[in-house]
């Protein structure tokens, strides 16, 4: 794993926010010259938003990667955050200002769907996150900090829950991606012991 480590500490920080810009723009342009099927409002909506809970696991799965394969990304983690927040404020956007539009509707979605409330949820914990993750909240709140940033580990949880819930049928996809992060809430669980005894 040294080259890999090698190789990660020469990418810039700067670059996941370059990649995480390119990729809906990329997307947009794909939906105004036809790319995205007959549904592009859809097909951007359902995008953003797997691609936020790709990004949230992935920011999960940072420290199993670095205790347990010796995989070091712990310079990106904040970087994947804010870039995950991003993609769930635009796949939230989509479905806000270019599918339903109707304030009424909106609301009475969000109370009546339970996998819409959900994701409302899920984005509710996911603020405090990205107001704070920057080195001015950091030091302003010590160890608090930490304290907030475990909302992480719910909001992922209601991420996976969102996805299960809004697609039709029995599908894997959307079960893979829930077990994944258990699978990464477990391990964290089981890394805590470690931390309490040092």
């Amino acid at each position: 794993m040294d080259f890999v480590n090698q190789t990660l500490r020469r990418f810039p920080v700067w670059g996941i926010y370059l990649l995480g810009g390119l990729y809906p723009t990329w997307l947009l342009y794909n939906g105004v010259t036809g790319g995205l099927g007959p549904d592009p409002v859809k097909a951007l909506e359902h995008a953003m938003g797997e691609r936020a809970l790709q990004l949230m696991i992935l920011g999960l799965a940072v420290t199993p990667l670095r205790r347990l394969l010796r995989v070091n990304l712990m310079k990106f983690r904040r970087a994947i955050g804010v870039v995950t927040f991003s993609y769930v404020v635009l796949h939230l956007l989509v479905w806000l200002v270019l599918d339903v539009q109707i304030v009424s509707q909106i609301l009475a979605d969000i109370a009546k769907r339970p996998y819409i409330t959900i994701g409302m949820a899920a984005f509710i914990l996911m603020l405090p996150l990205a107001l704070t993750s920057n080195n001015w909240s950091v030091r302003r709140l010590g160890r608090r900090w930490k304290q907030i940033h475990l909302l992480t580990y719910p909001a992922a949880l209601l991420g996976g829950l969102h996805y299960v819930m809004l697609v039709k049928g029995f599908q894997i996809e959307p079960l893979i991606y829930l077990t994944v992060i258990l699978a990464l809430l477990c391990t964290r669980l089981s890394f805590a012991p470690k931390r309490a005894a040092v």
